[in-house]
């Protein structure tokens, strides 16, 4: 795990001011300065932790339990009726802020939102790679 700090330390500490929209002991809700569409939301853990996989399973539980609340607040507030939840884990995956985060990107008809490409290909060996991912869950 990275310890090097982000912005997302900053705001957590108060020294960088941010729109909030939520906070709890576990998480803090906030606008994204960098919106892809009216009414972006970053929703972050208060702990410490650069990949998902690094989370506790108190944070990660925090974090899925206000989601639901948190997309119905964007929904209501903006008007969206559909909405994009995005979270990142390494660079070859995007994510420019080491912190656990989750987008709430709401969509409208007027191309505002997160793009992007889908490239599906083909599941070959699913079995036997079901049952190797089954095996390595702790």
């Amino acid at each position: 795990m990275s310890h090097e700090p982000t912005i997302f330390d900053a705001i957590l500490a108060g020294e960088i001011p941010c729109h909030r929209v939520y906070e709890d002991d576990h998480v803090l809700a906030f606008l994204d300065i960098g919106p892809l569409s009216r009414g972006h939301v970053l929703v972050i853990p208060r702990e410490r932790a650069a990949f998902m996989h690094e989370l506790s399973d108190e944070s990660a539980a925090a974090l899925g339990a206000v989601l639901p609340r948190l997309c119905r607040a964007v929904m209501a507030a903006t008007g969206c009726t559909a909405y994009n939840l995005l979270q990142n884990n390494g660079a070859e995956a995007h994510q420019a802020v080491f912190h656990v985060h989750v987008h709430i990107i709401p969509r409208f008809d007027d191309g505002s939102g997160l793009r992007l490409t889908w490239n599906a290909g083909t599941l070959e060996t699913g079995e036997a790679l079901a049952a190797t991912i089954a095996a390595a869950v702790d």
